[in-house]
């Protein structure tokens, strides 16, 4: 079940056609059970995009920490990014921001070497890694910002599959597969096991 550039770019798009439908006033709504509006919500995830792309970006690509960028937040307790969408250019302008950052991913993860190897902090991860990172970042977060947008959110199960196969191992496999990537990052209860108030991914190449 290898996690794909294409598939980097379905859920993306997918995402992208959800939010799209969102009413313009309802942006600075807090997004779920974050503390960030909407609005934050949505920078943060382009962010998060736009680092897992540049991690793999260098010819030699850093082993024991981030490329050093500013990441700074706009208001105390917003989140801390490089990447801020300007308000003037309205929700088309911010979703244009995260479909850019999505992009870049794309991008990166399509041409780089399967032997590339970045750092995270949940591990040295290969392009694969950082495609299912940026899947399971955009699936959760499209979870939060539907919401708080008043929209309906359910991914492909078998995009869901493959991410959990391929960053979760302990996961269980004989349940559903969203339901089962929200109970691993933390947003839902799961019949039969705790909730988990601490979880990580594991970066690493699997095998």
């Amino acid at each position: 079940m290898t996690v794909t550039a294409d598939d980097l770019d379905r859920s993306v798009q997918l995402a992208l056609a959800t939010l799209l439908r969102a009413t313009p006033a309802d942006w600075d709504r807090r997004a779920g059970t974050l503390e960030w509006t909407c609005w934050e919500t949505v920078e943060h995830l382009a962010d998060d995009l736009f680092a897992y792309a540049v991690q793999l970006a260098p010819p030699a690509p850093p082993l024991t920490g981030e490329v050093p960028f500013a990441w700074e937040a706009r208001r105390s307790g917003g989140p801390h990014n490089a990447v801020h969408a300007d308000r003037s250019a309205g929700p088309a302008g911010l979703l244009q921001v995260l479909e850019a950052c999505g992009a870049l991913l794309v991008a990166m993860v399509r041409t780089r070497s399967p032997k590339v190897r970045a750092f995270h902090g949940f591990g040295i991860a290969d392009p694969e890694g950082f495609a299912a990172m940026g899947i399971v970042e955009t699936f959760v977060h499209t979870h939060d910002l539907a919401a708080g947008l008043g929209l309906t959110w359910t991914p492909p199960p078998d995009l869901c599959a493959a991410v959990l196969t391929r960053l979760f191992p302990n996961a269980p496999t004989d349940t559903d597969p969203w339901p089962t990537l929200l109970w691993a990052t933390g947003r839902a209860d799961l019949p039969g096991r705790d909730r988990l108030t601490k979880w990580r991914w594991h970066g690493e190449p699997r095998g």
